[in-house]
């Protein structure tokens, strides 16, 4: 039961309304999430320039490999089901893919090592030794995956 109502697009506040078609644009569908933070216009302005901003940095296809990993590790069924979305629809990367990263695995290479240090973050809660540090470094600095 939600504690607190998420507002239908037309309920939308209304500085949050052109946002919110922007995402409908993207995304084919507006999330319940970003209904819900659109309650504070300032807010959704936030997030979305998050998102941008990571989009200069990750590909789509590696954020949502590590957002797929990332949920599984938490147990958030609301966040696999939306991030499998997003990983069909947005990303295009096809069921076995979406599997694998779940778990923690790819089978493409900068997936896997994404994949399998987000992983590995969630679920020390970012307790990562310094040789799983050295790991992505050495994917990152000398194998070139990243």
């Amino acid at each position: 039961m939600a504690r607190l109502p998420i507002p239908s697009l037309e309920n939308a506040a209304a500085d949050s309304k052109p946002l919110l078609a922007k995402v409908e644009a993207q995304l084919g569908v507006v999330p319940n999430l970003f209904r819900l933070v659109g309650l504070s216009p300032a807010a959704l302005e936030g997030y979305l320039g998050l998102n941008g901003a990571l989009g200069k940095t990750l590909d789509v296809r590696t954020r949502e490999r590590i957002a797929l990993a990332v949920a599984e590790a938490n147990g958030c069924s609301y966040c696999l089901s939306a991030h499998t979305y997003l990983a069909t629809n947005l990303a295009k990367l096809d069921d076995d893919e979406i599997a694998l990263n779940r778990k923690g695995e790819s089978k493409d290479a900068k997936g896997y090592a994404a994949v399998h240090f987000a992983r590995r973050v969630a679920e020390t809660r970012g307790k990562v030794t310094a040789g799983q540090f050295a790991e992505v470094d050495y994917l990152v600095e000398r194998a070139g995956v990243f």
